[in-house]
């Protein structure tokens, strides 16, 4: 393992109830504790924007500024990063239209957000993602999706240019004499991103895989078993140009179909993540509140540890009220683990008591009323 990530100062502008804040930080942990509205997940939100993408909450860049703001909002850090010493500023203040994030690197406009990547990994676990197991399959796509990005920034763009082909599809099929030669090229563009975002799928799950068959035995935070079902199964071992050819043929003869159904209703874009507890071989969704607790925690941390793997590079953790539905025992257990990875994580709670295992392992910050004292 490399050097150290971690975040050495943080200031925010017009960030959420943030008018204006500036943090000086360590290699330590960061935990913050707070009333609930303090603020505490707003600021773990500033530095989930230093990696691309629309933040842990996936909020519109204008719901983000502070209310009364006259521009937008601005996140600053000062990073030791996978590349050595960085200065990060990302937002929208200042800038023309406000629904757009600008970003620089040491002082530079930086061409695409992407470049954050060469700096820093960031990896969140939030009470929203509590409903993984239980909810719509899109929302597990979702969470399959942003654990690839972590280590093929493609495959985000990838996913764009899918949608966006298969938007025009869908408007094509809805004419009356649709053009057939125009229908040709929007589902050859949607067979080879198809593809190669189901691959890129499939990879992650089996290095997560093989992961947890190595390093799980005497975990407290149980296993889970990954799969992917709804498009082409049982047909990844085949090489892509078959599976291209497949899914092009799949798209030409679904054609009326899609266009009764006003959708497309073949591809990865209905493809669903099934989740399975490793050692008690039960269905995620059928597991009990806290060990689908367990079982989240416990993915994150592979995750997160393999992206420390392929890197050579601990990520940030944000973990949001992480403490709260964990026992002590599990809760000593976690921050054992996540300080084991050698990175940096951001942690809140309401009560402190409940991250006193972590020592002086930690910095111990109050949030109230959009102020951090400690």
């Amino acid at each position: 393992m490399q050097h150290k990530v971690f975040l050495s100062r943080l200031k925010l502008g017009d960030f959420r109830n943030y008018a204006g804040l500036s943090l000086d930080l360590d290699e330590r942990h960061v935990v913050l504790t707070g009333d609930n509205g303090a603020g505490k997940t707003n600021l773990m939100e500033a530095v989930s924007f230093l990696t691309p993408g629309r933040g842990l909450r996936r909020a519109a860049h204008a719901d983000v500024a502070r209310v009364g703001a006259e521009s937008g909002f601005s996140v600053f850090a000062e990073l030791e990063g996978m590349e050595g010493s960085v200065e990060i500023g990302t937002g929208t203040a200042g800038a023309e239209d406000s629904q757009s994030r600008r970003l620089r690197l040491n002082g530079t406009p930086a061409k695409t957000v992407d470049e954050l990547l060469d700096h820093l990994r960031v990896l969140w676990l939030t009470p929203a993602m509590d409903g993984l197991f239980t909810g719509p399959a899109g929302d597990r796509r979702r969470f399959l999706d942003r654990l690839v990005l972590s280590l093929d920034p493609e495959h985000g763009r990838r996913a764009t240019d899918y949608e966006r082909a298969m938007r025009s599809r869908n408007k094509l099929l809805s004419e009356p004499r649709p053009d057939p030669s125009w229908l040709t090229g929007l589902e050859r563009q949607m067979a080879e991103l198809g593809i190669s975002m189901a691959l890129a799928r499939q990879e992650m799950l089996g290095l997560l895989a093989a992961l947890v068959e190595k390093n799980n035995e005497g975990s407290v935070f149980p296993a889970a078993h990954l799969a992917l079902s709804g498009f082409l199964d049982g047909q990844w071992h085949r090489p892509a140009f078959d599976l291209e050819e497949d899914y092009l043929l799949m798209l030409k003869d679904g054609r009326w179909r899609d266009a009764g159904a006003g959708r497309t209703l073949d591809g990865p874009h209905r493809s669903d993540l099934l989740i399975r507890h490793r050692a008690k071989d039960m269905e995620a969704a059928r597991c009990s509140t806290g060990e689908q607790k367990a079982l989240l925690v416990g993915l994150a941390l592979a995750h997160a540890r393999l992206v420390a793997n392929m890197t050579g590079h601990a990520p940030i953790l944000l973990l949001d009220e992480i403490a709260a539905h964990l026992d002590e025992g599990r809760r000593a257990a976690l921050f054992d683990l996540v300080d084991d990875l050698g990175g940096q994580a951001f942690m809140t709670g309401t009560d402190a008591a409940m991250f006193s295992a972590l020592g002086d392992r930690a910095r111990f910050l109050t949030v109230a009323n959009g102020t951090v004292s400690g």
